[in-house]
């Protein structure tokens, strides 16, 4: 049985014009694979995650339902690997010497 609940939650900051455009257009793919999308901004994201101020908005986390958080690049590669199509780029993302260009973009 399948279920509406989100398996977690893609954080953009919604200040950024760049996150604030494609986050949320890879929405309908990402939920697909039981993510959802919203802006870091939104009223209950803080207390759930903890975090305030310039932290909170330091980058992109992946929060999911049962709390755990990947932030950064962390978060592009579990999306990635997620998606069949995309799963080339999670190879390319662990790739011995190529994973560091990935975590630095």
């Amino acid at each position: 049985m399948k279920t509406n609940e989100p398996i977690g939650w893609v954080l953009y900051d919604d200040d950024c014009g760049f996150c604030r455009r494609w986050i949320p257009f890879w929405g309908p793919t990402l939920s697909k694979v039981g993510l959802d999308v919203a802006p870091l901004q939104a009223p209950w994201v803080a207390p759930r995650i903890e975090l305030s101020g310039d932290e909170l908005l330091y980058d992109i986390r992946l929060l999911f339902a049962d709390g755990r958080q990947l932030t950064g690049a962390e978060v592009y590669r579990y999306g990635v690997q997620q998606i069949w199509w995309a799963r080339p780029l999670y190879l390319f993302s662990v790739t011995p010497g190529l994973r560091r260009l990935w975590d630095w973009g």
